[in-house]
Protein backbone atom coordinates (compact mmCIF):
# COMPACT_ATOMS: atom_id res chain seq x y z
CA UNK A 1 0.00 0.00 0.00
CA UNK A 2 3.07 2.54 1.16
CA UNK A 3 4.58 1.86 -2.67
CA UNK A 4 1.26 2.50 -4.12
CA UNK A 5 0.32 5.75 -2.21
CA UNK A 6 4.27 7.19 -3.16
CA UNK A 7 4.14 6.04 -6.68
CA UNK A 8 0.36 8.21 -6.88
CA UNK A 9 2.38 11.08 -5.03
CA UNK A 10 4.99 10.79 -7.38
CA UNK A 11 2.85 10.83 -10.58
CA UNK A 12 0.75 13.94 -9.15
CA UNK A 13 4.05 15.87 -8.54
CA UNK A 14 4.80 15.44 -12.13
CA UNK A 15 1.67 15.83 -13.39
CA UNK A 16 2.03 19.11 -10.99
CA UNK A 17 5.31 20.07 -12.93
CA UNK A 18 3.76 19.95 -16.78
CA UNK A 19 3.32 23.42 -18.33
CA UNK A 20 0.20 24.05 -18.70
CA UNK A 21 -0.78 24.67 -22.41
CA UNK A 22 -1.16 28.48 -23.20
CA UNK A 23 -4.65 29.35 -24.81
CA UNK A 24 -5.01 30.52 -28.16
CA UNK A 25 -5.82 34.07 -27.62
CA UNK A 26 -9.51 35.09 -28.97
CA UNK A 27 -8.55 37.72 -31.54
CA UNK A 28 -6.64 34.37 -33.30
CA UNK A 29 -8.72 31.60 -32.68
CA UNK A 30 -11.50 33.60 -34.06
CA UNK A 31 -10.26 34.44 -37.26
CA UNK A 32 -8.69 30.85 -37.61
CA UNK A 33 -12.32 29.82 -36.97
CA UNK A 34 -14.46 32.27 -38.97
CA UNK A 35 -12.16 31.77 -42.09
CA UNK A 36 -12.27 27.76 -41.76
CA UNK A 37 -16.42 28.29 -41.88
CA UNK A 38 -16.08 30.47 -44.53
CA UNK A 39 -13.80 28.40 -47.21
CA UNK A 40 -13.48 24.96 -45.82
CA UNK A 41 -16.82 23.98 -44.00
CA UNK A 42 -16.59 20.81 -45.03
CA UNK A 43 -12.78 18.89 -44.32
CA UNK A 44 -13.85 15.81 -46.97
CA UNK A 45 -13.46 18.76 -49.87
CA UNK A 46 -11.02 21.86 -48.66
CA UNK A 47 -7.86 21.79 -47.26
CA UNK A 48 -7.30 24.41 -44.25
CA UNK A 49 -5.43 23.16 -41.14
CA UNK A 50 -4.06 25.25 -38.69
CA UNK A 51 -2.04 24.85 -35.79
CA UNK A 52 -0.61 27.56 -33.65
CA UNK A 53 1.71 27.57 -30.60
CA UNK A 54 3.22 30.40 -28.64
CA UNK A 55 6.83 30.91 -29.02
CA UNK A 56 8.27 33.55 -26.71
CA UNK A 57 6.14 36.54 -26.84
CA UNK A 58 4.98 35.75 -30.27
CA UNK A 59 3.04 32.99 -31.68
CA UNK A 60 3.50 30.51 -34.25
CA UNK A 61 0.91 29.28 -37.38
CA UNK A 62 1.42 26.48 -39.30
CA UNK A 63 -0.85 26.60 -42.08
CA UNK A 64 -0.79 23.76 -44.63
CA UNK A 65 -4.10 24.54 -47.46
CA UNK A 66 -4.87 24.21 -51.39
CA UNK A 67 -7.09 27.64 -50.89
CA UNK A 68 -4.97 30.60 -51.75
CA UNK A 69 -8.07 32.55 -50.94
CA UNK A 70 -8.35 31.43 -47.78
CA UNK A 71 -4.47 32.00 -47.03
CA UNK A 72 -4.80 35.25 -48.33
CA UNK A 73 -7.70 36.25 -46.11
CA UNK A 74 -5.37 34.41 -43.06
CA UNK A 75 -2.36 37.26 -43.72
CA UNK A 76 -4.95 40.00 -44.44
CA UNK A 77 -6.48 39.05 -41.01
CA UNK A 78 -3.94 38.69 -38.79
CA UNK A 79 -2.73 41.99 -39.40
CA UNK A 80 -6.12 42.96 -37.75
CA UNK A 81 -5.58 41.39 -34.53
CA UNK A 82 -2.45 43.28 -32.88
CA UNK A 83 -0.65 40.27 -32.61
CA UNK A 84 3.01 39.49 -32.82
CA UNK A 85 2.08 35.98 -35.47
CA UNK A 86 5.25 34.41 -36.99
CA UNK A 87 3.06 32.61 -40.78
CA UNK A 88 4.60 29.59 -41.13
CA UNK A 89 2.38 28.72 -44.45
CA UNK A 90 2.17 25.77 -46.98
CA UNK A 91 -0.02 26.20 -50.39
CA UNK A 92 -0.65 22.78 -52.03
CA UNK A 93 0.63 21.53 -54.41
CA UNK A 94 3.95 21.05 -52.67
CA UNK A 95 6.63 22.44 -54.80
CA UNK A 96 8.41 18.99 -53.64
CA UNK A 97 6.55 17.32 -56.68
CA UNK A 98 8.23 19.53 -59.41
CA UNK A 99 5.69 20.22 -61.10
CA UNK A 100 3.57 16.59 -61.70
CA UNK A 101 0.31 17.78 -59.79
CA UNK A 102 -2.05 16.22 -61.63
CA UNK A 103 -2.78 12.30 -62.07
CA UNK A 104 -5.06 9.75 -64.05
CA UNK A 105 -6.45 6.08 -62.17
CA UNK A 106 -4.71 3.38 -63.84
CA UNK A 107 -6.62 0.34 -62.09
CA UNK A 108 -10.35 -0.56 -62.74
CA UNK A 109 -11.42 0.78 -59.19
CA UNK A 110 -8.55 2.31 -57.44
CA UNK A 111 -8.72 2.69 -53.33
CA UNK A 112 -8.61 6.00 -51.63
CA UNK A 113 -7.91 6.20 -48.20
CA UNK A 114 -8.53 9.14 -45.29
CA UNK A 115 -4.68 8.66 -43.90
CA UNK A 116 -1.71 7.32 -45.78
CA UNK A 117 -0.95 3.87 -45.26
CA UNK A 118 -3.25 0.76 -46.33
CA UNK A 119 -4.70 0.35 -42.90
CA UNK A 120 -6.82 3.90 -42.66
CA UNK A 121 -10.21 4.12 -43.66
CA UNK A 122 -11.32 3.82 -47.04
CA UNK A 123 -12.92 6.87 -48.00
CA UNK A 124 -13.41 6.69 -51.81
CA UNK A 125 -12.86 5.17 -54.92
CA UNK A 126 -11.60 6.19 -58.01
CA UNK A 127 -12.47 4.76 -61.18
CA UNK A 128 -9.77 4.31 -64.56
CA UNK A 129 -9.16 7.20 -66.18
CA UNK A 130 -10.35 9.63 -63.40
CA UNK A 131 -8.71 12.64 -63.26
CA UNK A 132 -6.85 13.58 -60.24
CA UNK A 133 -5.78 16.69 -58.99
CA UNK A 134 -2.07 15.65 -56.39
CA UNK A 135 -0.85 17.79 -53.70
CA UNK A 136 1.86 16.48 -52.27
CA UNK A 137 3.19 13.21 -51.30
CA UNK A 138 4.18 11.45 -48.17
CA UNK A 139 6.15 7.89 -47.92
CA UNK A 140 4.91 7.29 -51.71
CA UNK A 141 1.48 8.06 -50.70
CA UNK A 142 -0.59 10.72 -52.63
CA UNK A 143 -2.85 12.93 -51.16
CA UNK A 144 -5.22 14.07 -54.51
CA UNK A 145 -8.91 15.47 -54.89
CA UNK A 146 -10.93 13.83 -57.20
CA UNK A 147 -13.36 15.42 -59.91
CA UNK A 148 -16.16 15.45 -57.03
CA UNK A 149 -14.01 17.46 -54.82
CA UNK A 150 -13.16 14.74 -52.40
CA UNK A 151 -9.85 14.76 -50.86
CA UNK A 152 -8.02 11.53 -50.07
CA UNK A 153 -4.89 9.20 -49.93
CA UNK A 154 -3.85 6.71 -52.42
CA UNK A 155 -0.49 4.72 -53.12
CA UNK A 156 1.70 5.19 -56.38
CA UNK A 157 0.52 1.95 -57.76
CA UNK A 158 -3.18 3.57 -58.49
CA UNK A 159 -2.56 6.09 -60.64
CA UNK A 160 -0.01 7.70 -63.07
CA UNK A 161 1.65 11.29 -61.86
CA UNK A 162 1.84 13.78 -64.64
CA UNK A 163 2.86 17.23 -65.11
CA UNK A 164 0.70 19.28 -67.42
CA UNK A 165 2.17 18.86 -70.42
CA UNK A 166 1.63 14.92 -70.03
CA UNK A 167 -1.99 15.51 -68.67
CA UNK A 168 -3.15 17.57 -71.51
CA UNK A 169 -1.84 14.82 -73.96
CA UNK A 170 -3.89 12.22 -72.21
CA UNK A 171 -6.98 14.86 -72.06
CA UNK A 172 -6.49 15.59 -75.78
CA UNK A 173 -6.05 11.87 -77.00
CA UNK A 174 -8.92 9.97 -78.59
CA UNK A 175 -11.00 7.56 -75.36
CA UNK A 176 -12.82 5.29 -75.25
CA UNK A 177 -15.55 3.73 -72.36
CA UNK A 178 -15.68 -0.14 -71.16
CA UNK A 179 -19.39 -0.86 -71.52
CA UNK A 180 -20.02 -4.84 -69.75
CA UNK A 181 -20.23 -4.49 -65.59
CA UNK A 182 -17.40 -6.49 -65.49
CA UNK A 183 -14.64 -8.13 -67.38
CA UNK A 184 -10.69 -8.02 -69.08
CA UNK A 185 -8.43 -6.36 -71.03
CA UNK A 186 -6.34 -8.64 -72.83
CA UNK A 187 -2.14 -8.50 -73.86
CA UNK A 188 -3.27 -9.85 -77.18
CA UNK A 189 -6.55 -9.89 -79.17
CA UNK A 190 -8.01 -12.78 -77.85
CA UNK A 191 -9.76 -13.67 -75.34
CA UNK A 192 -7.80 -16.47 -73.81
CA UNK A 193 -4.53 -13.97 -73.73
CA UNK A 194 -2.58 -12.95 -70.44
CA UNK A 195 -5.16 -10.26 -68.85
CA UNK A 196 -3.65 -6.72 -68.34
CA UNK A 197 -6.39 -5.60 -66.43
CA UNK A 198 -9.74 -6.24 -64.91
CA UNK A 199 -12.29 -3.56 -66.30
CA UNK A 200 -15.49 -2.02 -64.76
CA UNK A 201 -18.38 -0.04 -66.21
CA UNK A 202 -17.64 3.28 -67.28
CA UNK A 203 -13.87 2.75 -67.03
CA UNK A 204 -12.48 5.29 -69.47
CA UNK A 205 -9.44 4.35 -71.55
CA UNK A 206 -6.96 5.71 -74.81
CA UNK A 207 -8.37 4.63 -77.72
CA UNK A 208 -5.63 2.93 -80.61
CA UNK A 209 -7.49 1.86 -82.86
CA UNK A 210 -9.34 -1.22 -84.22
CA UNK A 211 -6.85 -3.97 -83.84
CA UNK A 212 -8.74 -6.47 -85.92
CA UNK A 213 -10.43 -10.17 -85.61
CA UNK A 214 -13.23 -8.40 -83.46
CA UNK A 215 -10.73 -6.36 -81.22
CA UNK A 216 -9.62 -2.77 -80.30
CA UNK A 217 -6.84 -1.77 -79.32
CA UNK A 218 -6.46 0.50 -76.41
CA UNK A 219 -3.30 2.36 -73.74
CA UNK A 220 -4.02 2.96 -69.75
CA UNK A 221 -2.53 5.67 -68.16
CA UNK A 222 1.06 3.94 -67.51
CA UNK A 223 1.58 3.53 -71.10
CA UNK A 224 0.35 -0.33 -70.98
CA UNK A 225 -1.09 -1.60 -74.07
CA UNK A 226 -4.34 -4.05 -73.71
CA UNK A 227 -7.27 -5.55 -76.58
CA UNK A 228 -10.66 -5.05 -75.58
CA UNK A 229 -13.59 -6.64 -77.49
CA UNK A 230 -15.40 -4.36 -79.91
CA UNK A 231 -18.87 -4.64 -78.76
CA UNK A 232 -17.33 -4.09 -74.98
CA UNK A 233 -16.44 -0.47 -75.82
CA UNK A 234 -17.51 2.65 -77.09
CA UNK A 235 -15.52 5.98 -78.47
CA UNK A 236 -15.96 8.29 -75.38
CA UNK A 237 -17.48 11.06 -77.38
CA UNK A 238 -20.68 8.70 -79.01
CA UNK A 239 -20.78 7.07 -75.46
CA UNK A 240 -21.17 10.43 -73.48
CA UNK A 241 -23.82 11.71 -76.26
CA UNK A 242 -25.63 8.42 -75.65
CA UNK A 243 -26.23 8.91 -71.75
CA UNK A 244 -30.05 9.64 -71.19
CA UNK A 245 -30.42 10.66 -67.10
CA UNK A 246 -33.82 10.21 -67.06
CA UNK A 247 -35.67 8.07 -64.15
CA UNK A 248 -36.04 5.38 -66.36
CA UNK A 249 -32.02 4.84 -67.14
CA UNK A 250 -31.23 5.51 -63.65
CA UNK A 251 -33.29 2.15 -62.24
CA UNK A 252 -32.06 0.29 -65.18
CA UNK A 253 -28.68 1.04 -64.04
CA UNK A 254 -29.60 0.83 -59.91
CA UNK A 255 -31.29 -2.38 -61.02
CA UNK A 256 -27.81 -4.00 -62.37
CA UNK A 257 -26.33 -3.60 -58.92
CA UNK A 258 -28.78 -5.71 -57.41
CA UNK A 259 -26.89 -7.78 -55.03
CA UNK A 260 -23.76 -6.56 -55.21
CA UNK A 261 -22.29 -6.23 -51.74
CA UNK A 262 -22.12 -3.24 -49.53
CA UNK A 263 -18.32 -2.04 -48.86
CA UNK A 264 -17.75 1.12 -46.36
CA UNK A 265 -16.33 3.73 -49.28
CA UNK A 266 -16.93 1.97 -52.52
CA UNK A 267 -18.14 3.35 -55.44
CA UNK A 268 -17.56 0.93 -58.41
CA UNK A 269 -18.89 -2.74 -59.62
CA UNK A 270 -16.68 -4.14 -56.96
CA UNK A 271 -18.85 -2.83 -54.10
CA UNK A 272 -20.89 0.30 -53.00
CA UNK A 273 -21.95 2.03 -49.94
CA UNK A 274 -25.50 3.37 -50.02
CA UNK A 275 -23.69 6.71 -51.68
CA UNK A 276 -21.42 5.34 -53.82
CA UNK A 277 -24.39 3.30 -54.96
CA UNK A 278 -26.37 6.25 -55.92
CA UNK A 279 -23.25 8.35 -57.24
CA UNK A 280 -22.17 5.66 -59.74
CA UNK A 281 -25.67 4.93 -60.64
CA UNK A 282 -26.51 8.84 -61.87
CA UNK A 283 -22.57 8.72 -63.28
CA UNK A 284 -22.77 5.54 -65.59
CA UNK A 285 -26.15 8.14 -66.87
CA UNK A 286 -24.13 11.20 -67.48
CA UNK A 287 -24.21 12.74 -64.05
CA UNK A 288 -21.69 13.54 -61.36
CA UNK A 289 -23.10 14.08 -58.02
CA UNK A 290 -21.29 14.93 -54.35
CA UNK A 291 -19.77 11.93 -53.04
CA UNK A 292 -21.82 11.41 -49.51
CA UNK A 293 -24.72 11.14 -48.38
CA UNK A 294 -24.63 14.17 -46.15
CA UNK A 295 -23.24 16.11 -48.94
CA UNK A 296 -26.02 14.42 -51.64
CA UNK A 297 -29.06 16.36 -49.29
CA UNK A 298 -27.62 19.80 -50.74
CA UNK A 299 -27.55 18.89 -53.80
CA UNK A 300 -31.10 18.74 -56.64
CA UNK A 301 -34.32 20.71 -55.63
CA UNK A 302 -36.09 19.48 -52.39
CA UNK A 303 -38.99 17.99 -52.95
CA UNK A 304 -42.20 18.21 -50.42
CA UNK A 305 -43.06 14.72 -48.56
CA UNK A 306 -44.93 13.48 -45.69
CA UNK A 307 -46.00 9.24 -44.71
CA UNK A 308 -48.03 8.91 -47.69
CA UNK A 309 -44.69 9.72 -49.95
CA UNK A 310 -47.50 11.23 -52.90
CA UNK A 311 -44.87 13.93 -54.17
CA UNK A 312 -42.01 11.27 -54.90
CA UNK A 313 -41.25 10.37 -58.45
CA UNK A 314 -39.16 7.59 -58.91
CA UNK A 315 -35.60 9.14 -59.92
CA UNK A 316 -35.73 11.02 -56.71
CA UNK A 317 -33.09 10.49 -53.95
CA UNK A 318 -34.42 9.50 -50.71
CA UNK A 319 -32.33 10.53 -47.23
CA UNK A 320 -32.13 8.89 -43.78
CA UNK A 321 -30.99 9.70 -40.49
CA UNK A 322 -32.46 11.97 -37.62
CA UNK A 323 -34.74 15.12 -38.56
CA UNK A 324 -33.69 18.07 -36.53
CA UNK A 325 -35.03 19.14 -33.64
CA UNK A 326 -35.21 21.91 -31.49
CA UNK A 327 -31.85 20.30 -29.62
CA UNK A 328 -30.28 18.39 -32.17
CA UNK A 329 -29.61 19.18 -35.72
CA UNK A 330 -30.57 17.38 -38.96
CA UNK A 331 -28.11 14.10 -39.48
CA UNK A 332 -28.32 12.03 -42.64
CA UNK A 333 -26.85 8.42 -42.45
CA UNK A 334 -27.95 6.88 -45.03
CA UNK A 335 -29.73 7.37 -49.35
CA UNK A 336 -31.46 5.62 -51.43
CA UNK A 337 -33.21 6.07 -55.15
CA UNK A 338 -37.15 5.86 -55.26
CA UNK A 339 -38.46 3.22 -57.42
CA UNK A 340 -42.44 4.64 -56.78
CA UNK A 341 -45.11 2.95 -55.59
CA UNK A 342 -43.12 3.10 -52.16
CA UNK A 343 -40.43 1.46 -52.80
CA UNK A 344 -36.43 2.03 -52.88
CA UNK A 345 -33.63 0.38 -54.08
CA UNK A 346 -30.48 1.06 -52.04
CA UNK A 347 -27.31 -0.90 -50.80
CA UNK A 348 -27.60 -1.73 -47.22
CA UNK A 349 -25.94 -5.02 -46.82
CA UNK A 350 -26.31 -5.28 -50.16
CA UNK A 351 -27.79 -3.68 -52.97
CA UNK A 352 -31.34 -4.61 -52.78
CA UNK A 353 -35.15 -3.33 -52.68
CA UNK A 354 -37.39 -2.97 -49.98
CA UNK A 355 -40.51 -0.82 -49.55
CA UNK A 356 -41.38 2.10 -47.13
CA UNK A 357 -45.21 1.10 -47.70
CA UNK A 358 -46.88 -0.77 -44.59
CA UNK A 359 -48.13 -3.80 -45.97
CA UNK A 360 -45.69 -4.65 -48.78
CA UNK A 361 -43.74 -7.58 -48.44
CA UNK A 362 -40.42 -5.60 -48.27
CA UNK A 363 -41.51 -3.38 -45.74
CA UNK A 364 -39.30 -2.20 -43.35
CA UNK A 365 -40.41 0.25 -40.27
CA UNK A 366 -36.56 1.32 -39.53
CA UNK A 367 -36.29 3.10 -42.99
CA UNK A 368 -40.08 4.28 -42.48
CA UNK A 369 -39.31 5.73 -39.14
CA UNK A 370 -35.88 7.11 -40.21
CA UNK A 371 -36.68 8.82 -43.12
CA UNK A 372 -36.24 12.65 -43.33
CA UNK A 373 -36.39 14.04 -46.52
CA UNK A 374 -36.06 14.24 -50.75
CA UNK A 375 -33.96 15.76 -52.87
CA UNK A 376 -34.67 16.21 -56.71
CA UNK A 377 -31.82 15.04 -58.64
CA UNK A 378 -32.74 14.96 -62.41
CA UNK A 379 -33.68 18.34 -64.18
CA UNK A 380 -31.55 19.96 -62.59
CA UNK A 381 -28.11 19.61 -64.19
CA UNK A 382 -25.56 22.34 -64.57
CA UNK A 383 -26.82 23.75 -61.06
CA UNK A 384 -27.47 22.87 -57.31
CA UNK A 385 -24.18 20.18 -56.99
CA UNK A 386 -25.30 18.18 -60.23
CA UNK A 387 -23.37 18.35 -63.16
CA UNK A 388 -22.62 16.63 -66.30
CA UNK A 389 -19.98 14.49 -67.21
CA UNK A 390 -18.85 16.61 -69.76
CA UNK A 391 -17.96 19.41 -67.28
CA UNK A 392 -16.97 17.10 -64.62
CA UNK A 393 -14.58 14.98 -66.84
CA UNK A 394 -13.49 17.62 -69.63
CA UNK A 395 -12.50 15.01 -71.57
CA UNK A 396 -14.17 15.83 -74.89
Amino acid sequence: MKRIILWHLALLALVACQPKEEPIPPALSGLIEKLRAEYAPDKRVALFQVEAQPEGNEWVLNVETNLPDALQALKDGLEQTGLTVQLQASLLPDTSLQGKTLGVVQLSACNIRSEARHSAELATQAMLGTPLQVYKESEGWYLAQTPDGYLGWLDSGGFTLMDSTEFDNWKRAPKAVYLPDMGFAFSSPSITAPVVSDLLAGNILLWEGDAGSGFGQVRFPDGREAFIPQNDIMAYDAWLASRQPDAAHIIQTAYSFMGRPYLWGGTSGKGVDCSGFTKTAFFLNGLQLPRDASQQVHAGLPVETDTTLTNLQPGDLLFFGRKATADTPQKITHVAIYLGDGKIIHASGAVKVESLRRGDPSFTEYRLQSFVCARRMLGSETKDGVTPLADALPYQ
